[in-house]
């Protein structure tokens, strides 16, 4: 009867080890946070490093949405900005061209970033799979020796200058930077 009992024990445990092995596999993209959404003043995302202290040109292929706030409509599995990492941002809506803009000031050290990082570009290139929740391109320049940010999202392309991220935020997308 022992014998009976323990060979009904090892075929349950093998069904449940089997069902696990088994499960549905996780989606990666789901779980990417490579979608950004801009919808006001105080609702956005912006690209950072996925790491806390990482170099942002060192991971524009890799970086992720970071939010405003936790789960924004538009931007699934985007992480939370670290409080105070916006020091101040200026929100722009061009109708007539169909973008929107955040022009602002970032405290560095609230993501370890350095202030020896000259910065660099995201775009629907840059990270791989990014994108801007209802437009059709982005661009974002973060500059954390200079402490500011820049993000535009735009309808059509044209409105969106991803050839000159070497300029600087105040050149490529100009904007409020106090």
């Amino acid at each position: 009867m022992k014998t009976s009992i323990s060979l009904a024990i090892a075929s349950i445990a093998t069904l449940l080890l089997s069902s696990s092995v088994h499960a549905a596999p996780i989606d990666a993209s789901a779980a990417s946070g490579q979608t950004g959404v801009i919808l006001s003043a105080t609702d956005y995302c912006i690209f950072l490093p996925p790491k806390y202290g990482g170099d942002i040109a060192e991971s524009e292929d890799v970086a992720v949405a970071f939010c405003t706030k936790a789960n924004l409509a538009g931007a699934p599995n985007a992480r939370v900005l670290p409080t105070g990492f916006i020091a101040s941002s200026h929100y722009i809506e061009n109708t007539s061209k169909g973008y929107v803009q955040i022009t602002g000031r970032i405290d560095r050290s609230k993501y370890g970033l350095s202030k020896d990082d000259g910065g660099g570009q995201y775009d629907l290139r840059a990270p791989v799979g990014s994108k801007m929740t209802g437009y059709n391109a982005f661009v974002q320049l973060t500059e954390p020796d200079a402490e500011i940010f820049c993000i535009r999202a735009c309808k059509n392309k044209s409105d969106c200058p991803v050839n000159k991220s070497t300029y600087g935020c105040e050149k490529v997308l100009g904007g409020d930077y106090s």
